[in-house]
């Protein structure tokens, strides 16, 4: 009896997934990142076009807030309330060092 063999499947079952190959053929010009809903659009892209991003803007009030600290006498301060504030002192330390880093 003759044996016959039909080739419906391929030799090798396997396929290399490499979920970085999405990005060698995407293109993302004119990308549009939406950050929540606004009261009033138009006003927030003025405020971020005329007096600078959010994070000049949280630059700011971090520096603010360091001059206020520095008059805060922390032993009038609840515990969490002096936990708050050194956590705060820390992340604005952090932020120094990045910009310093980087020129900023």
């Amino acid at each position: 009896m003759a044996r016959m063999t039909m080739g419906l499947a391929p030799d090798q079952l396997w396929q290399s997934i490499n979920p970085w190959r999405f990005f060698e053929k995407a293109n993302f010009t004119g990308v549009s990142i939406n950050l929540g809903q606004s009261g009033n659009p138009q006003a927030e892209q003025a405020i971020l076009d005329e007096v600078g991003s959010y994070g000049r803007q949280l630059g700011r009030i971090g520096d603010a807030l360091e001059v206020l600290m520095a008059h805060v006498d922390m032993a009038t301060l609840t515990p969490k309330e002096q936990d708050a504030l050194t956590a705060l002192r820390f992340q604005l330390e952090a932020v120094r060092k990045v910009k310093a880093r980087n020129g900023s």
